[in-house]
């Protein structure tokens, strides 16, 4: 299975062959532009490439993630049913969660708001003025 864009999606922009080695080498070194440019044949700054192909490259990585998230939700799993302590379960817990989110499974809040009303309207008695008692105090030069 390649990870490589569908260019059956994308129909109004061809890439050349040096695009598309640039994308295959950026997934054979797991992500290094600059040694994925250099690799394909590019010579000035692998920004501009980076630059040129940004949807084709955010493609790969939403497949890259996409591929990973059976793993990351066996490690939930994993970590759960542990017997013994597992190493950095905390790191690997919070990696896997992170990928899981970004993939789109996430936990689910649910707000239930039931309500029952029966009757109609529910009329307050008129408030009566509240009487207060008081005592005035002049405070003044003495």
């Amino acid at each position: 299975m390649s990870l490589l864009p569908n260019n059956q999606n994308n129909k109004t922009k061809t890439l050349t062959e040096k695009q598309q080695s640039f994308l295959q080498n950026l997934v054979d070194t797991q992500g290094d532009a600059k040694k994925a440019a250099k690799l394909a044949g590019y010579t000035g700054h692998y920004s501009q490439i980076v630059r040129a192909l940004k949807t084709e490259i955010l493609e790969i990585t939403q497949e890259i993630l996409a591929n990973s998230a059976p793993k990351a939700a066996f490690k939930v799993v994993e970590i759960m049913e542990a017997d013994r302590p597992v190493i950095q379960a905390n790191n690997k817990l919070a990696a896997a969660q992170t990928l899981l989110d970004r993939v789109g499974v996430s936990k689910v809040d649910k707000l239930d708001v039931t309500h029952k009303a029966s009757g109609g309207i529910f009329l307050m008695p008129d408030k009566e003025p509240i009487k207060a008692e008081y005592t005035e105090v002049n405070i003044g030069e003495e």
